[in-house]
């Protein structure tokens, strides 16, 4: 599997959502009512933070 370009990695963080802090994501994690399934992690990119998928 290759590496994402520099350009993939832009769109693909330009599609999620993002947040100031940490707690921030996990608290919006929580509301949706999947807070057991996610982590929050800080995007090199843009230096905010977004949630995954463990």
């Amino acid at each position: 599997m290759k590496k994402p370009t520099a350009e993939e990695r832009k769109h693909q963080c330009g599609r999620k959502r993002r947040y100031r802090t940490q707690g921030d994501a996990l608290d919006a994690a929580l509301i949706a009512g999947v807070a057991r399934q996610r982590t929050a992690y800080r995007c090199p990119l843009c230096g905010h933070w977004h949630l995954t998928s463990r």
